[in-house]
C-alpha cells in the first residue's frame, strides 16, 4: 500500500531500511548468484556440518539464531566465528527457553574464532581460499567441487590467478589472522559437505561491503555449497519485514517488469525514473530538493549516518511526518510543520470493517507468514499502518486515484489479492499465508538454478581494501550493546562485555592504549577523518578489550555523528558505519 501510494503520487523515492543494512548483500548476491536473498531454509542449520558466522553477533542482534546454532553444535557441526571481537553468545549459550540448561555451563558454540581486523574480511577469505587451493592441488584436484565449478559457474580461472598473485604476508597483515588460524579454518571448509555462511552488518557496512559479500560467495562456491540441503549463504536481517518490504516493491529501483505489472493491476502508469535511496534522500533534503519526509516506522534520525547533517536535512523540509508506535528523540527534529501519527503495534489487535485483520511478513529465509496481534490496543483512537496509509492516499490523491483504498483498509485480504497479481511467487496468497508456518517464495539458487544472465554462478575477483591508518589512526566499528535492539536502548549495561552504568565507551587493544600514552577509564574525544572533513564525539571512556591492533569499537547511535554521509559502500551506497578512520584526543569537553 505504501509503495503503491508513492507511485500514484508519481515518485519512486522510497528509501528503506534495506538501504541501511543489507543493500550490499542484495547487490553482491544478485551479481553472483542471481538473487539477493538467503539460499537456505531454517531447517538447513540442523543439517549443516559447518557454519561460518561472519561479522555477526547473534547473542545480541539475532538471539533467535542462537537456538539454531545450539542445535547444530549439539549435532556435531563445527561453527566458526569470524569477528573482530569475541562475543559471549558465540562461546557458550544457555537457552532461556530450556530452564534446565541454565543450571549448567551452557552449550559450547564456536569451535574456532578467527579475530579478523575491522574490514579485513576480503583478505581473510582470500587466505582461506588460497590455503584451500594449495591443498586441492596437492590432492590432485580432489578437494574442490570441480564438476560443479565447470558446469554451474564462471570466472574460476580469474579467481585462481588472483589468489596465486596475492602474497601470504599481505593476507596475514591485512586480515590480522595468523597463517595457522587460516589453515585451521580452511581445513574445516574442505572437510565440510554441508557448509552455511551467514553474515550481517559487520560485512555490509564498509566501503568494500559488496566485495565482502562476493568474497563469501566465492568461498562457498569452491565446494559447491549452494543449492544443496544443509548448505548455502544467508544474510541475516535484523527484523521481520526488512526483506519483505523489498519483495513487494519498497525500493527506489524496482524492475520494469514489476512496474508494468503494478500499472496493469491498478490502471495507471507508474513512474519509471529511479528514486532516491536513504543517503541520497538525506542529501536531497539538505539541498532543499526534497521537501516532504514521511517515516513509516523506525527511528530515522538515530539509524542514519552523520547525525548533525541529517538533523539539518530534516529541519529544512516543509513537512515531516512520523508514523510511529512510540516516541523517540527523532520526533524532536522537525520540518517547518510536523506530524506524529501514532499507530497500532504488531502485538495489538487490528479490527477493521470486515473484522479482525492480520498482516504478513517475510523472514530472512524467504518464508512468508501471518502476523496477528493479540493484545487490546493501547487506545481506541489508534489506527493501523494500512489504515493510515490508505487515509493519506484518500486525502491527498482525491479523484485522481485509480485505487479503491477504502476496500483495502476494510479487508487486508484485498491487499494480498493485489500482491498476488503483481509479485511472482504469491499464488493463492490468502490461502497459503493461513497455513501453519506460511510458505516459501521461489528461490532458484536454493534449487540449484542461478538466474544470472549466463545461468551460472559467478566467481569474482575482489581487490583488497586499504585504509590510511598513519598518524596514529585507528579503524572504528560501531556495534550494539546487550541492552539494545536496533536504535532502541533499554538500559546502560552490557553484561556480555563487562560494561555497566554507561554507553559512552570505546573498546581498544591494550597495546594501542599504551602506544598512545592513554589509560583505561580515561575520557577521550573520538575524531573521525573523511578526506579533509573532521567530526567529533566527546567524552568516551576507554575500555581495554580483546580486539585486533589498530581497531576500535563503540556503540551506536552515539557514534553515528562520526559517520560522514558521503562514506558509503561502493555500488550499494550503503553507509560505511563499520569502518571509520579515527584518532583519539584527551577529552576537554564538559560533563556529558
Amino acid at each position: 500500500m505504501y509503495g503503491l501510494y508513492a507511485r500514484q503520487l508519481g515518485t519512486n523515492n522510497l528509501p528503506d531500511c534495506s538501504n541501511m543494512c543489507h543493500e550490499s548483500s542484495g547487490l553482491g548476491l544478485n551479481e553472483t548468484i542471481g538473487i539477493g536473498k538467503a539460499t537456505v531454509k531454517i531447517e538447513d542449520f540442523a543439517l549443516a556440518d559447518s557454519i561460518f558466522v561472519v561479522g555477526q553477533n547473534p547473542g545480541t542482534c539475532h538471539p533467535r539464531m542462537l537456538t539454531e546454532l545450539q542445535k547444530a553444535a549439539k549435532n556435531g557441526c563445527k561453527i566458526v566465528s569470524v569477528n573482530p571481537l569475541p562475543e559471549t553468545g558465540m562461546i557458550r549459550f544457555k537457552n532461556p527457553q530450556q530452564p534446565l540448561s541454565l543450571l549448567g555451563r551452557g552449550t559450547p558454540i564456536a569451535c574456532l574464532f578467527l579475530p579478523v581486523r575491522v574490514n579485513g574480511d576480503v583478505a581473510l577469505f582470500k587466505g582461506l581460499m588460497k590455503e584451500m587451493l594449495e591443498r586441492d592441488r596437492a590432492a590432485g584436484g580432489k578437494l574442490f567441487a570441480h564438476d560443479f565449478i565447470a558446469h554451474h559457474t564462471e570466472g574460476f580461472e580469474a579467481l585462481v590467478r588472483d589468489l596465486d598473485a596475492t602474497p601470504w604476508d599481505v593476507i596475514v597483515e591485512e586480515s590480522g589472522v595468523t597463517r595457522e588460524q587460516i589453515a585451521e579454518g580452511a581445513a574445516i571448509a574442505l572437510a565440510s559437505e554441508r557448509m552455511i555462511c551467514t553474515w550481517a552488518m559487520g560485512i555490509t557496512q564498509h566501503g568494500s561491503g559488496v566485495d565482502n559479500v562476493k568474497s563469501i560467495v566465492n568461498f562457498a562456491l569452491l565446494r559447491g555449497q549452494i543449492g544443496r540441503r544443509g548448505a548455502g549463504v544467508c544474510p541475516v536481517r535484523g527484523h521481520s519485514n526488512v526483506q519483505g518490504d523489498r519483495t513487494v516493491g519498497i525500493w527506489e529501483k524496482m524492475s520494469p517488469a514489476f512496474l508494468e505489472a503494478l500499472g496493469k493491476e491498478f490502471g495507471f502508469s507508474p513512474p519509471t525514473a529511479h528514486g532516491l535511496d536513504t543517503v541520497k534522500t538525506i542529501q536531497a533534503m539538505h539541498d532543499g530538493k526534497v521537501k516532504v519526509f514521511v517515516g513509516l516506522g523506525g527511528n530515522f534520525l538515530s539509524a542514519t549516518p552523520d547525525t548533525h547533517y541529517t538533523s539539518e536535512a530534516l529541519a529544512r523540509c516543509r513537512l515531516t511526518v512520523q508514523i510511529s508506535t512510540k516516541l523517540n528523540r527523532g520526533h524532536l527534529v522537525t520540518g517547518e510543520e510536523a506530524l506524529i501519527l501514532p499507530c497500532l503495534g504488531r502485538t495489538e489487535k487490528d479490527v477493521q470493517a470486515s473484522g479482525e485483520q492480520f498482516v504478513s511478513v517475510e523472514d530472512t529465509t524467504g518464508v512468508v507468514h501471518a502476523s496477528r496481534g493479540v493484545l487490546p490496543p493501547a487506545s481506541e483512537h489508534l489506527l493501523s499502518e494500512p489504515a493510515i496509509v490508505g487515509r493519506m492516499a484518500l486525502a491527498t490523491l482525491g479523484s485522481s486515484t485509480t485505487v479503491d483504498w477504502q476496500a483495502m483498509i476494510d479487508d487486508y485480504d484485498r491487499v494480498r489479492a493485489h500482491i498476488e497479481h503483481v509479485v511472482p511467487g504469491f499464488t493463492q496468497y490468502n490461502t497459503r499465508v493461513r497455513e501453519p508456518g506460511g510458505f516459501y517464495l521461489p528461490n532458484g539458487p536454493r534449487e540449484g538454478r542461478f538466474p544470472t544472465p549466463s545461468g551460472r554462478a559467478r566467481f569474482t575477483v575482489t581487490p583488497l581494501p586499504r585504509h590510511d591508518l598513519g598518524g596514529g589512526r585507528l579503524l572504528l566499528t560501531t556495534l550494539r550493546s546487550h541492552d539494545q535492539f536496533n536504535t532502541t536502548i533499554y538500559g546502560d549495561n552490557d553484561r556480555y562485555r563487562g560494561v555497566f552504568g554507561g554507553r559512552r565507551v570505546i573498546f581498544l587493544n591494550a597495546a594501542d592504549i599504551q602506544d598512545r600514552n592513554l589509560a583505561a577509564d580515561q575520557l577521550v574525544d573520538i575524531v573521525s577523518h573523511h578526506g579533509a572533513e573532521r567530526r567529533r564525539a566527546a567524552k568516551f571512556k576507554i575500555v581495554p578489550y580483546e580486539i585486533p591492533r589498530g581497531c576500535a569499537a563503540a556503540y551506536y547511535p552515539e557514534t553515528n555523528v562520526l559517520v560522514p554521509v558521503g562514506a558509503v559502500a561502493a555500488g550499494s551506497n550503503q553507509p560505511a558505519s563499520k569502518s571509520i578512520p579515527i584518532t583519539l584526543e584527551a577529552s576537554q569537553a564538559p560533563g556529558s
